[in-house]
């Protein structure tokens, strides 16, 4: 269940660490972000089971709106850079990341998963409804570690020599259009503002 709705994490995971490489310490704040956003997909989804009602299922298309804003603050940094009206003019990794070191912060890397995992939300509430106390542990725990393991072959794809250096080359481009492309299609999927 987890792999199945987590399978296009893997590539937003792979750009992240792409624009990783030779930033000291970056690559942690991935993996912490990326933690946290599973962490809350993990809450809203025991919230829902435990009868809470913390996200109503038409809300969840809603959360497509912060991968999409994301997405075009990144291609707006892009396009300021490219054009030499940004802080750091000129094109660089930099481009619309807020941190000035060319990666992503904690809370974007968070909001991103948690975004993209909105759909993750209505497909774990049933399940762990019927779980039980013990099942939840067991989910929650399971689920964790596939994080981890998500982390890693994230990380393994954007190392990989072809993908390392399409990322290097494209990956300021890639971020923005993939993050817009998510948000896009969690909205339309979720029939948001009756698209």
């Amino acid at each position: 269940m987890f792999a199945v709705t987590n399978i296009d994490d893997i590539l937003v995971l792979a750009l992240f660490f792409g624009r990783c490489a030779g930033h000291r310490g970056a690559a942690v704040r991935v993996v912490i972000g990326q933690y946290l956003g599973f962490a809350a997909i993990l809450v809203a989804s025991l919230a829902g089971a435990l009868g809470a009602g913390l996200l109503p299922r038409p809300a969840i298309a809603y959360l497509g709106l912060l991968p999409l804003l994301l997405g075009i603050r990144a291609a707006w940094g892009v396009w300021r850079d490219r054009h030499g009206t940004g802080p750091d003019a000129g094109p660089g990794p930099d481009a619309g990341t807020g941190t000035g070191t060319g990666t992503a912060s904690v809370l974007t890397v968070a909001a991103v998963t948690f975004a993209n995992g909105g759909d993750n939300i209505g497909v774990y509430v049933p399940v762990f409804a019927t779980a039980g106390p013990a099942g939840l542990v067991g989910y929650s725990a399971v689920f964790l570690v596939l994080v981890g393991v998500w982390c890693g072959v994230g990380r393994f794809l954007a190392t990989r020599p072809p993908v390392a250096r399409t990322l290097a080359r494209f990956g300021h481009l890639l971020l923005p259009a993939v993050l817009i492309g998510i948000g896009l299609l969690i909205l339309v999927e979720g029939h948001a503002f009756g698209l």
